[in-house]
């Protein structure tokens, strides 16, 4: 049972440590919170302080029960615990007492909270399983593991814009999958972590909106009025994206579009791939003497090369691998030397993740002779020569 404490007299009688946990919990369920004790511990100072309990500083009397609707004992002391226990069950007031769970009309739980999920654990008698218990409960709620999306409709649609990582459905954050464990429509990309989207119920809404070079059939208004058309439906919706929104990801023109609308909308960041695809390959970005720097570039934009090529850092170039041999070939003639380290990664943590390397003068012909094709992140500097490929995580 789950009692909704709002605005009704919950009286606290001790004023420890346990007796301070107990009060937080009561206190953050609005109870009109009451702590009956000579001397109080500095986190029920604190609570008092902020005006979330009120105290009486004295030993407990009969007349604290008075129009309570519930009463927790925690003095540390097995007779005064027992008399509020004993006088609680004469005025039909539920009592939990610390001291002695089997003496208890009513019991604590161990409670795992997720947004507005709240799951209640018992341990039979034993609060150190039910801890455990709840603790692995807590972990399955975060990380998306547990069911969270509401069974009932109703409420109001909101979107999420939510990094993916690179691919590898692992290096989704804990935010992401809860938001995708909670979704009603999931709108998502080509290179978006879509492993995890064989965990979602029948009937929520994929719309697949991926892209690939020079094919785009699903025009970015499009996607902009897919989201906002869905949450003005009243549905929670995910976009879905690789890497991080806002890194070459026009997450940046969706969340505009929302706002626009008046449409609720968060973001939630990813795990870029300009960072984490070279260091699948065992690339550091930076690295101390060699790089300072680094600049992500989108690759086939029309780009400053003599900016780039003057660069004291290192270049990642995303989207590019298309486009590499005029890559290097304009970063040469802008002046960066031909013999400057060069790489190009494919898929990475995916299954076919592959390394090449060389210098300017030559990467382009090494990757065409390997048959390097997209998704790859290409990476310009003499980081390149630092690359010890780590396992890959699985």
């Amino acid at each position: 049972m789950l009692l909704d404490l709002r605005g009704r007299r919950v009286v606290v009688v001790g004023g420890g440590p346990v007796a301070a946990r107990r009060a937080e919990a009561l206190a953050d369920a609005g109870s009109d919170l009451v702590v009956v004790a000579p001397a109080v511990c500095e986190p029920l100072a604190d609570l008092i302080a902020d005006g979330c309990a009120s105290w009486q500083p004295r030993q407990y009397r009969s007349a604290d029960l008075d129009g309570a609707w519930l009463v927790h004992t925690a003095t540390g002391d097995h007779d005064v615990d027992a008399a509020v226990a004993a006088e609680a069950e004469a005025a039909r007031v539920w009592c939990v007492r610390a001291d002695d769970a089997a003496a208890s009309a009513a019991w604590t739980p161990a409670v795992a909270r997720v947004g507005d999920v709240v799951v209640a654990v018992s341990g039979g008698g034993d609060p150190g399983r039910a801890r455990a218990l709840r603790n692995s409960v807590q972990a399955a709620l975060e990380s998306g593991d547990l069911p969270l999306r509401p069974v009932r409709g109703g409420g109001a649609g909101s979107v999420a814009l939510v990094g993916g990582g690179p691919g590898d459905p692992g290096l989704i954050t804990a935010r992401g999958r809860q938001l995708l464990a909670s979704a009603d429509v999931v709108v998502v990309d080509r290179l978006a972590p879509r492993a995890l989207l064989d965990d979602l119920d029948d009937d929520v809404i994929v719309v697949d909106v991926g892209k690939t070079p020079g094919h785009h059939p699903v025009p970015q208004d499009e996607i902009n009025r897919l989201l906002v058309e869905h949450a003005q439906a009243g549905r929670r919706v995910v976009r879905l994206k690789g890497g991080d929104p806002f890194v070459l990801g026009r997450g940046g023109e969706e969340a505009l579009a929302c706002r626009e609308a008046g449409v609720p909308v968060q973001v939630v960041p990813g795990v870029t791939s300009a960072v984490s695809v070279p260091a699948a390959a065992g690339i550091p970005v930076t690295h101390r003497g060699l790089s300072k720097q680094f600049t992500v570039v989108s690759g086939h934009e029309g780009l400053d090369w003599p900016s780039l090529a003057a660069s004291q850092g290192t270049l990642v170039f995303l989207m590019g691998v298309s486009l590499l041999a005029d890559t290097a070939a304009n970063l040469v003639a802008a002046g960066m030397a031909a013999t400057t380290p060069a790489a190009v990664v494919e898929d990475g943590y995916g299954p076919r993740q592959r390394l090449t390397t060389g210098t300017l003068a030559d990467i382009a012909d090494r990757a065409a002779a390997v048959g390097a094709k997209p998704p790859a992140v290409i990476v310009v500097g003499d980081v390149v020569n630092v690359a010890t490929p780590p396992p890959v995580c699985t």
